[in-house]
């Protein structure tokens, strides 16, 4: 008996499928006191939508109300979503 090895798996266009990313918006980097010549953060730890998704206010975040590009930002480009052997 021989080995059965599968074909990769492609999309309907013919091209492999692209791993998911999974984008997560932890604390705030804001400085406040950057004015004033220091450094301050506010202590949010992780952006909250304020809004739903596709709205300007799905960027501003419910806890400390800064724009989402002041969170660090933290791309998963391989999530295990898996099986454990």
């Amino acid at each position: 008996m021989g080995l059965h090895h599968q074909a990769p798996r492609k999309d309907s266009n013919g091209s492999a499928p692209k791993k998911e990313k999974v984008v997560k918006y932890k604390e705030c980097r804001k400085n406040h006191a950057a004015s004033i010549g220091g450094y301050a953060v506010d202590g949010c730890r992780e952006f909250m939508a304020s809004g739903e998704e596709g709205t300007s206010a799905a960027l501003i975040c419910a806890a400390c109300n800064c724009h989402r590009s002041f969170h660090k930002r933290e791309v998963d480009s391989d999530p295990d979503f898996g099986c454990w052997f």
